[in-house]
């Protein structure tokens, strides 16, 4: 994430929080990003040269005003005008940060062989609110390298229980193995 990202973001997410708006403001965040990484030319676009500060935020006006929040809005034409565009996504992901943060929210992605089920996932999910005190945000990815057992992924941290860690460990301990 670059300091760019973190620097907007903080100001929109301060702004947002002074109105009770973080969670509008995020939701429509992640669905810009959304359609701007399923249309990267959209951002291109925004920060041609070719194409004055002008007609790049009139570009904005016609496609989201009325969809998203004004504040919203403005904040894209902050970012464009700024030449800060092709940032959005480090602006939106700072943007999620923060409000994880204050929201006690802990995103968790769960790397399995196979697609948990609901029961499982939910069972997960309830082990790890109880022991991060924090509310859990499972999100569970599928690896069939893993062979079997879950690797998560959380606040920075790797715990790793899958078959495949297992069997590289002991693979390690017999290649150090002196007879």
């Amino acid at each position: 994430m670059t300091q760019v990202g973190i620097n907007y973001a903080q100001a929109l997410y301060d702004l947002s929080r002074e109105e009770s708006l973080t969670a509008q403001i995020l939701q429509q965040l992640q669905t810009l990003d959304e359609s701007f990484r399923d249309a990267p030319e959209f951002l291109r676009l925004l920060s041609a040269p070719n194409i004055t500060k002008e007609e790049r935020c009139q570009i904005l006006d016609n496609s989201f005003r009325g969809q998203v929040h004004p504040y919203v809005l403005n904040f894209l034409k902050i970012l464009t005008e700024r030449g800060y565009a092709r940032y959005f996504g480090d602006c939106r992901k700072a943007f999620e940060d923060q409000y994880n943060q204050d929201n006690g929210i802990l995103p968790v992605c769960a790397v399995t062989a196979v697609a948990l089920s609901d029961a499982q996932a939910e069972k997960l999910t309830r082990k790890l609110s109880d022991i991060t005190g924090k509310t859990v945000k499972l999100e569970n990815k599928v690896d069939p390298a893993c062979l079997g057992g879950v690797r998560l992924n959380y606040d920075g941290k790797q715990v790793d229980g899958t078959v495949q860690n297992r069997l590289d460990t002991i693979g390690n301990l017999l290649k150090n193995t002196v007879l």
